[in-house]
């Protein structure tokens, strides 16, 4: 179709004076307040230090034109990288605030042709509703337009010599050309303005072929009617024109729509928070404010229906919250009065108020937004491929054109014309460049609307091939904070002291058993632990090493303490089959932890569901080995190892890389991140660690499993679609543009086949978008 201009409404254009005061809006970009709305900052210093912000594209459609915009972006001096998602539209942007303001690049990418918006801005949305209605339109005008010269052309097909005089044949043809105006004028502008573009940049566009192609047909038939005695009397192909520019608009409005349903998923779940809000004010009022105005500390009010705007606080009224996205809970969650709400979660039942705790990048709404927005600018690896593949294939397309004209022109000159249109037209690589980024795309906000968010594109095609995983214990088979069940203490030591202490020591780590020690002290005691903490190192997979000294100390005495495995702490084990940790000073134990762990609900089905698509389940664990085995048997998972570090987990699975095993590991993304790293695919489950610190190819934001297998199903379901559209966007050029050359392909018959090869891509992946039960 035409070369993926399916996938944005007609917003490309000339630079106008239109343009030139959107560019001076643009300089508004450049005060350093407004860069958060649409970017976080890389360094220390935001206002001269780097930033990666995140736009939308107007204006592009194919491969060829996201390569445009990178080189466009790249030779602005103070940009270090862009990527462009042709599929997505929408741009990563790393630039010097010492070097560069956002306007100059605005400026740069308008000059070519393509205008950036902020990915942020509430308008975005409305401004494609018009841009889409303006489609519509050329699309109407269009077919009304084709009907009518089918109507005209249709007497000269079935006429007999002598039923028509030759006066009623020219009238029928000016009354075509008259109709084909409209047509050429308005509802080909997109194609026209796009080509022009392309030729003053020196460059070869998806569009080129195509106007190409619709500008020779219409001069040979205005020629034609003009001079219905000269050389190319016979040559009028009104009703071809106007039925190839309607096949070829409907693919594009179709595509659109399909576009918006499945690439768009991932973008419709970033755009949940609330452009504005009500704020409480100093005069007790509540005043709508842009959100980018709050600031924590502010009380908001929030309606039911409404996206609340940022993590907080219910200071007034109970209600419940749809979670979905951020936590993986399916069901409505209670919200009463005094708990926490998360960003991006939407209120259900009534008029609530919350104060404001964190905002933007401090939001847990924002960190999954920032690897969905990672995840939708990357490029996997076949889609690179076929990306390479567009340019020169577009060169291809315009020497083939050349050469079949050529060919046929001794033969018959007017034939020769349509021929060269035909293979123009026929031949589109803008199937080719979408097989992959579309059926990637729709997979990946399926995904995320189950509780799974994509980091890494490639992932998908790795998870595809798996045939093993391999489960850590503690944090992912088990649920993420273990109960601490026993106490054991050094004569003189009470048991309250000892948990006293270890909290205030395991406070600063992420680990399970850790929370777990925290957790407990904050049951039975309000207040926070009376030490100090001096000194500080955790050792991954180890324990933790801390100088501590007691808050209510006269003198400046310090202690050195262990907190972590027995081995590391330099004590022998309890002879008890569960999770324990230990704490010891210098003069040798202190005190030791027995941790109850217990098993995800949906554990042993997950494992099943595993084993059931052909994959073998592994765990490895840093426990004790007959803990490990243990927990292993009451999942369904036949091998199993403890009292591996995580040197040793890496070992294990480099070992099983040799084998040539193709592994996925399923960890808590903190003491597994070697392990992870390493991996073929890894998961990661969010509420174990800061999800910017989570190292995983996928990070499963709520605590069932049973995501993970349907992942691993998802996968090989979005690598079969992808095999499906490349096999047919290569069958589809290989025999049409033969059948082109060979003069057997109408100019209509070519637009319609090149608006259906990339329809039939998008809709094959918009399959993917729905479960596989409902799109086999």
């Amino acid at each position: 179709m035409q070369a993926a201009a399916a996938f944005s409404p007609p917003a490309r254009h000339d630079p106008t004076s239109a343009d030139l005061a959107a560019q001076a809006d643009c300089s508004l970009l450049d005060d350093a307040t407004e860069w958060p709305a649409f970017g976080r900052s890389l360094d220390d210093q935001p206002a001269a230090g780097r930033w990666e912000s995140q736009v939308v594209v107007e204006g592009m459609h194919c491969a060829a034109c996201a390569f445009t915009v990178e080189a466009t972006l790249a030779q602005v001096p103070g940009v270090e990288k862009a990527e462009v998602n042709a599929a997505t539209r929408r741009a990563r942007i790393v630039w010097s605030a010492a070097a560069v303001t956002p306007s100059r690049w605005f400026a740069a990418c308008a000059a070519a042709g393509y205008r950036l918006v902020p990915a942020g801005d509430m308008f975005v949305r409305a401004r494609r509703a018009r841009e889409a209605r303006l489609a519509l339109w050329r699309w109407l005008v269009a077919g009304f337009c084709m009907m009518q010269v089918m109507m005209y052309a249709y007497p000269a097909y079935i006429a007999k010599p002598g039923d028509m005089t030759p006066d009623a044949a020219q009238l029928l043809r000016w009354a075509s050309w008259v109709l084909t105006l409209p047509v050429i004028l308005f509802s080909c502008g997109p194609f026209f303005r796009s080509a022009l573009l392309d030729l003053r940049h020196r460059r070869i566009g998806m569009d080129l072929p195509v106007a190409l192609g619709i500008a020779i047909t219409f001069v040979v038939s205005t020629a034609a009617t003009f001079d219905a005695s000269g050389p190319l009397g016979g040559e009028v192909y009104f009703d071809s024109l106007t039925m190839f520019v309607f096949f070829l608009l409907t693919g594009r409005w179709l595509e659109t729509r399909l576009r918006d349903r499945t690439a768009g998923a991932l973008e419709a779940l970033m755009n949940r928070l609330p452009d504005s809000v009500e704020r409480l004010g100093a005069d007790g009022m509540f005043t709508r404010v842009a959100v980018r105005r709050l600031a924590p500390g502010d009380i908001v009010r929030v309606l039911p229906g409404e996206a609340f705007p940022a993590d907080g606080i219910l200071t007034a009224g109970d209600t419940t919250a749809d979670e979905a996205l951020l936590t993986g809970e399916s069901r409505p969650v209670p919200r009463p009065c005094g708990t926490r709400v998360l960003a991006g979660s939407h209120n259900l039942s009534s008029a609530v108020q919350i104060q404001v705790e964190s905002l933007g990048q401090n939001s847990r709404f924002a960190q999954i937004m920032a690897l969905m927005e990672s995840a939708s600018l990357q490029k996997p690896r076949l889609a690179r491929l076929a990306d390479r593949a567009a340019r020169p294939f577009l060169v291809a397309v315009l020497a083939a054109a050349f050469l079949a004209g050529a060919f046929w022109w001794p033969v018959d000159s007017g034939r020769a014309l349509m021929v060269a249109v035909a293979v123009l037209i026929v031949t589109c690589p803008c199937a080719l460049s979408l097989a992959t980024p579309a059926a990637m795309l729709a997979s990946a906000g399926f995904l995320a609307r189950r509780g799974v968010v994509v980091r890494n594109l490639q992932a998908l095609e790795a998870l595809a091939s798996v045939d093993t995983v391999v489960f850590d214990k503690t944090g992912t088979l088990t649920r993420d904070v273990p109960r601490l069940d026993r106490v054991y203490c050094r004569h003189g030591m009470r048991p309250g002291d000892a948990v006293e202490l270890a909290a205030a020591i395991a406070a600063q780590s992420l680990h399970p058993a850790g929370r777990a020690l925290v957790a407990a002290w904050s049951a039975q005691f309000r207040t926070a632990p009376a030490w100090e903490i001096l000194q500080l190192t955790e050792y991954g997979g180890l324990g933790l090493e801390a100088r501590v000294r007691r808050n209510a100390a006269m003198d400046d005495t310090a202690r050195c303490v262990r907190l972590g495995s027995a081995a590391f702490c330099g004590v022998p084990p309890l002879e008890v089959e569960a999770v324990q940790v230990h704490l010891s000073d210098a003069q040798g134990w202190l005190a030791s932890f027995v941790l109850a762990e217990d098993l995800r609900p949906d554990a042993g089905v997950a494992v099943a569901a595993l084993q059931g698509q052909g994959l073998s389940v592994q765990l490895l664990s840093g426990d004790r080995d007959a803990a490990a085995r243990q927990v292993a048997a009451r999942c369904g998972i036949k091998q199993a190892r403890g009292d591996c570090a995580p040197e040793e987990k890496l070992r294990v699975l480099q070992a099983l890389q040799a084998g040539g095993r193709r592994v996925a590991m399923v960890g808590d993304g903190l003491n597994d991140g070697p392990i992870l790293a390493h991996a073929h695919v890894s998961f990661a489950f969010g509420n174990a660690v800061p999800l910017a610190q989570a190292r995983a190819d996928f990070v499963v934001l709520g605590g069932s499993l049973a995501v993970v297998a349907q992942a691993v199903a998802q996968a090989r379901r979005t690598l079969r679609v992808v095999r499906q559209n490349l096999r047919w966007a290569a069958g589809y050029n290989a025999l049409c543009v033969p059948l082109a050359v060979a003069g057997w392909l109408p100019a209509w018959l070519a637009g319609l086949g090149m608006a259906a090869s990339s329809l039939l891509v998008v809709l094959n992946a918009a399959r993917l978008a729905r479960p596989a039960e409902a799109g086999r």
